[in-house]
């Protein structure tokens, strides 16, 4: 196995997708994400772990009601079944990567778009990167 070895904040910031897998291991999956001007991920809850880090904007971080101001830098972490959303409450893109443990998304999967990412209702199969 390789694993993954990349400078993930050029990566992040770089990216124009609303949501690109990058890589799946068994037990963990980094995804970077780029939402628009006061886009939101939406609210939502996972079996996963997650983590957030912001790498430029700012926006807003939701956990089950609570609500915290977050710019480059931040990172946050949702634990499995938390309700949870992420907003860019910014006038530029919120550029982010996020960490999944386990995996929550098919690998490599890519959505340009919020509204393509609603509509694909995949998950996770099991296959990973390498």
């Amino acid at each position: 196995m390789k694993g993954y070895v990349q400078n993930i904040e050029g990566i992040a910031v770089k990216n124009e997708d609303f949501r690109r897998v990058l890589y799946t291991a068994k037990n963990l999956q980094l995804v970077v994400m780029a939402l628009k001007p006061k886009e939101e991920i939406g609210m939502e809850a996972h079996n996963s772990d997650q983590f957030f880090r912001v790498e430029e904007g700012t926006g807003e971080a939701i956990i089950n009601g609570v609500r915290t101001v977050i710019s480059k830098g931040f990172a946050v972490l949702i634990p499995g079944g938390a309700n949870h959303n992420i907003i860019n409450t910014g006038n530029v893109p919120l550029k982010l990567y996020t960490l999944y443990a386990p995996p929550n998304h098919r690998d490599g999967v890519v959505h340009h778009t919020r509204a393509e990412a609603e509509a694909d209702k995949e998950h996770f199969d099991g296959k990973t990167t390498e």
